[in-house]
């Protein structure tokens, strides 16, 4: 698990070729994204009924070797307030359970209004209810991964202005 504020760092211990898997641990569901290979784009995936941790993690590795993937990106739920609350113990704890049964890292992202964001996004678009709960949580998974990847960007451009 990597608590880095770098994610320019964090990539860089990855194999050339891989992919970043996000997800948005709830407590029904897990709203799973995946980039492309070159770190530019966050694709919602699928989102998993969550069952039993057993059953969970092995879906999640599952879709990580399906999608030849190098790290996983988990949306921490952090307070408003910068604090965490029993949401960001339990991702924690998710993520302690997860890192011996695969050996693929863990970056801890931020996800504070992701779902807001996402959910308004939908009701703009006149997403009914329905939709709207079908996709949610893919696309806040999503919009967590992006937010990582423009960071990641941001801050290798900002190391070297020709790169990217």
């Amino acid at each position: 698990m990597t608590e880095t504020e770098d994610p320019v760092a964090f990539v860089a211990t990855l194999e050339p070729g891989r992919r970043l898997l996000g997800l948005d641990l709830g407590t029904k569901t897990i709203g799973v994204a995946v980039s492309d290979e070159r770190f530019l784009i966050a694709t919602p995936l699928v989102t998993l009924s969550r069952v039993k941790f057993g059953r969970d993690a092995a879906a999640l590795i599952e879709l990580a070797d399906k999608h030849n993937v190098g790290a996983y990106i988990l949306g921490l739920p952090i307070n408003m307030d910068g604090s965490e609350g029993p949401r960001a113990q339990s991702t924690r704890a998710f993520a302690r359970n997860l890192a011996p049964l695969d050996g693929r890292p863990l970056f801890f992202w931020d996800e504070r209004l992701s779902t807001a964001a996402v959910t308004r996004t939908l009701l703009e678009a006149d997403a009914s209810r329905r939709r709207r709960d079908e996709v949610v949580d893919k696309l806040a998974a999503s919009f967590i991964l992006q937010g990582f990847l423009d960071r990641l960007h941001l801050a290798a451009r900002a190391d070297d202005p020709r790169r990217l």
